[in-house]
């Protein structure tokens, strides 16, 4: 089934947009991260990497190796591992508009999914 390409791809962009959050950002809630950059890179590097690879491999598959989606999917679920990441660990809320960003967000992804040439 087609939807099963799209659903493990966006799932293996989103484990991989999540520890690239822990690896960016995570300097602001751990002082070991912070004061340890090259192997937070060292550790956590390859497997983002490996995310990404097999994301792309399965969201092309689902797309008929068209490459735009992924980059539409793999944007979303940054967009979306940020917002929730963000808000859990460092309290700043989703403003109006940063709301509306989303909703557009949510507007291309269903784009994307559904429209079909």
């Amino acid at each position: 089934m087609k939807l099963k390409e799209l659903l493990i791809g966006a799932l293996l962009f989103f484990t991989g947009q999540v520890i690239a959050w822990y690896q960016t950002n995570g300097q602001f809630i751990s002082p070991w991260i912070k004061q340890h950059p090259i192997i937070v890179s060292g550790i956590v590097g390859i497997p983002i990497g490996l995310f990404y690879i097999y994301g792309t491999t399965y969201i092309a598959e689902y797309s008929g190796g068209e490459l735009w989606p992924v980059r539409i999917v793999g944007f979303v679920t940054g967009i979306l591992g940020f917002t929730l990441l963000t808000y859990i660990h460092l309290n700043e809320p989703v403003t109006l508009k940063t709301g509306v960003i989303l909703l557009l967000m949510t507007v291309i992804v269903l784009l994307q999914v559904f429209w079909r040439n």
